[in-house]
């Protein structure tokens, strides 16, 4: 049976953001976040992971310490809800499928870390550090490590102990991966093996935590919308360097403009190979820094659904441009500093 709209479906933008996140009285029953949740299950079955992480909807992403567990964002529940993410915030992140994917994967990790209680572990902290470490309000990112795994892009797992674990388990966990042959020489094949090798503790029935706790869930969270809005929006990552080229490479000339619209992600994706060789040849960068490079650039541009109306030809020179001057700023800079 078609689900039945509810009334606040109806209102306006400056209504909705007048009600309450409690009176949404929205669920994971019949949401994307559903079949995400099934998709995971399948990939630790197939792993032989017996533990099941329990998920909750509240204002946003997150895995409590001490909770085997993690939160999901209330916008991915309804359509409705993620126009008005993208509105307010300019990206509603997780929305495509493979997106969402890799960050419920990596949430799954913090959530098997606190199952497991792993990081108290002397093995975990020689490899990831101690995850009691204070988060940093901004980290600095050396682009050419291969100390850390990449997953959820902006070199992630170079912000924490703990987000390097959940993104390490979370390269490990997904399917065909091929992380073996990926990370081969790298020094975080090392992390990659000890995940590995933890397996066959993962196909216990019963775990050392099995707390079901579930923090600021959205049924008893009385914020209004406009009040989320105004703090997410206060502590929003900076991405503005990248948005602000990649919006300029989408801005073509009227005199260039073609017949229809032209997604740049899909773009930037299939000719990822070729951008990335011309990249090092032109930049002088590595070939780890070129390929982070366009994995920012798509990630950024499949965030914004940015397009334009032209052709390939007349794309590709814009976007071959954008990029490399992305790549010479982050060269010049010598470290790349992102706010989390």
């Amino acid at each position: 049976m078609k689900r039945r709209e509810p009334a606040w479906v109806r209102k306006s933008d400056e209504q909705l953001l007048d009600m309450r996140l409690c009176d949404l009285k929205v669920s994971l029953r019949g949401s994307p976040l559903e079949a995400g949740l099934a998709q995971l299950r399948r990939e630790f079955e197939a792993r032989g992971i017996r533990f099941r992480p329990h998920a909750w909807l509240a204002e946003d992403w997150f895995s409590p310490d001490g909770v085997p567990g993690f939160a999901m964002p209330f916008y991915l529940a309804h359509p409705r809800l993620q126009r008005l993410e993208r509105r307010m915030t300019g990206e509603a992140e997780g929305s495509s499928a493979a997106w969402r994917m890799r960050i419920i994967r990596h949430e799954a990790g913090h959530a098997i870390d606190n199952a497991f209680r792993l990081r108290r572990r002397a093995r975990w902290r020689a490899l990831f550090g101690r995850a009691s470490q204070r988060y940093p309000r901004e980290y600095r990112v050396r682009p050419a490590s291969r100390r850390h795994v990449q997953h959820l892009g902006e070199w992630y797992a170079q912000s924490h102990p703990a987000e390097d674990f959940a993104e390490t388990f979370a390269v490990w966990l997904q399917p065909r991966s091929g992380w073996r042959r990926r990370y081969a020489d790298w020094p975080a094949r090392a992390k990659l093996e000890y995940v590995a090798g933890l397996a066959g503790e993962f196909a216990r029935p019963r775990p050392p935590v099995l707390c079901r706790d579930r923090i600021e869930p959205l049924a008893e969270n009385t914020r209004t919308l406009r009040q989320h809005y105004r703090a997410k929006l206060a502590a929003r990552r900076s991405r503005a360097l990248a948005d602000a080229l990649l919006r300029r490479a989408a801005r073509v000339p009227q005199a260039l403009q073609g017949r229809r619209q032209l997604a740049l992600a899909p773009l930037l994706r299939a000719r990822k190979a070729a951008l990335r060789s011309w990249l090092e040849r032109e930049s002088g960068a590595n070939r780890y820094t070129t390929w982070q490079i366009l994995r920012l650039a798509i990630d950024r541009c499949e965030a914004l659904g940015l397009a334009a109306q032209a052709s390939q030809r007349v794309l590709l020179p814009r976007l071959r441009a954008t990029l490399l001057r992305a790549t010479r700023l982050y060269l010049a800079s010598g470290r790349l500093r992102v706010k989390l």
